[in-house]
């Protein structure tokens, strides 16, 4: 499936989340069914968890309080699960994988079972007179290869949103954008484990919350009051008021923002202003060193630095064999336009190009 062009599948109005749901299951069906075959963290650590009777304190409060704060998200999950063919469980457990991996039981030498489950995301920001630009790799692992898709969704409030899709999950847990000319992309980060609660919000009922956000202050609100069992790094544009937030939050309803200006800000997978206690990542860090001495004078700087290479064991722009980068994303707040440039951004092998202009969303590539 690789090297194949993003699909993307438009759906809705719908009578409901679960109707939403299910037709992205159906239409995507073979992509979820493979994603989970192929997927080694689902199927050696959370399947087995899941089957535990120490697992099932956390997987119920995590069931509980997320069908209660956003039960159209949760009614949409089961529909994706049901329309696809797949078992609920599975998807509930890739949907909340990042709230459920911390409490997996550790080794004898105190070390966590889990496998890489990084997903070592690289933004780059800039706010100035002569241009306002957000660019962002999508890295995960090479579970997802092949195993995404965008999601044109419009609601029956006459809204719509456009998300790149991981194979099963709800949109988005990557990027996305709405007819209010908000968007957003995203950056794990890792709180040390006594910085996480347990059975909280996940992040995906967050991301997903965000789509429907009607101004980049609704949107503040809703990562604000959202409860969140893990810490996670948001990067909310407003191409109306031509405005670019860092927000870095922690469980504890702690969040922190910081509103990008003529600097350039490089964001990768380390908290850089909230005060949170944090696992040191060399890949992380060594991504940021990389950047702080690359040229960003203009939107080909940004895409360079993205698809940097020149550190082998961490490079910005990865190939494998556990971190891959699936795809680019370039958000132009001046043009009002969102471009996704599959391959190393360099070579700008553009796939698509979304116009964010108009209440009506348009695809121009």
């Amino acid at each position: 499936m690789e090297g194949t062009r993003l699909e993307k599948f438009e759906v809705g109005p719908c009578d409901n989340g679960y109707q939403m749901g299910f037709l992205i299951g159906q239409r995507f069906s073979n992509e979820i069914r493979s994603r989970l075959s192929k997927d080694l963290i689902l199927q050696n650590q959370l399947l087995p968890f899941a089957q535990t009777s120490q697992s099932q304190p956390l997987i119920k409060a995590l069931i509980d309080n997320n069908r209660k704060k956003f039960p159209s998200f949760w009614d949409e999950l089961i529909g994706t699960a049901q329309g696809s063919g797949v078992p609920l469980l599975d998807v509930i457990l890739i949907n909340l994988r990042m709230e459920i991996l911390p409490f997996l039981p550790k080794k004898e030498d105190g070390n966590s079972k889990v496998e890489s489950s990084s997903e070592d995301c690289s933004d780059i920001l800039v706010v100035r007179d002569n241009m306002a630009i957000a660019a962002h790799n999508e890295d995960a692992n090479v579970a997802l290869l092949g195993h995404t898709y965008l999601i044109k969704a419009n609601l029956s409030n006459g809204e719509s949103f456009i998300g790149y899709t991981y194979a099963g999950e709800l949109p988005s847990c990557a990027f996305g954008f709405n007819s209010h000319g908000l968007a957003f992309t995203l950056n794990s980060v890792p709180p040390s484990e006594d910085e996480i609660m347990a059975g909280g919000i996940g992040r995906n009922f967050v991301s997903r919350d965000l789509l429907e956000a009607t101004s980049i202050e609704n949107a503040l609100s809703r990562i604000h009051s959202s409860q969140v069992s893990v810490g996670h790094s948001y990067n909310l544009m407003d191409t109306r008021a031509r405005k670019i937030l860092n927000v870095e939050t922690a469980s504890k309803n702690r969040v922190s923002v910081h509103e990008i200006g003529r600097t350039p800000f490089f964001h990768a997978n380390m908290y850089l202003h909230l005060q949170v206690k944090q696992v040191q990542d060399d890949n992380s860090k060594s991504r940021q060193e990389r950047a702080n001495v690359l040229p960003k004078e203009s939107k080909d700087d940004f895409l360079s630095l993205l698809g940097d290479t020149n550190d082998t064991t961490y490079p910005i722009y990865m190939t494998g064999p556990m971190l891959h980068t699936l795809c680019t994303a370039l958000i132009d707040l001046d043009d009002q336009t969102l471009s996704i440039i599959e391959g190393n951004p360099k070579k700008g092998k553009v796939s698509y190009v979304f116009s964010m202009s108009a209440g009506e969303l348009k695809t121009s590539t």
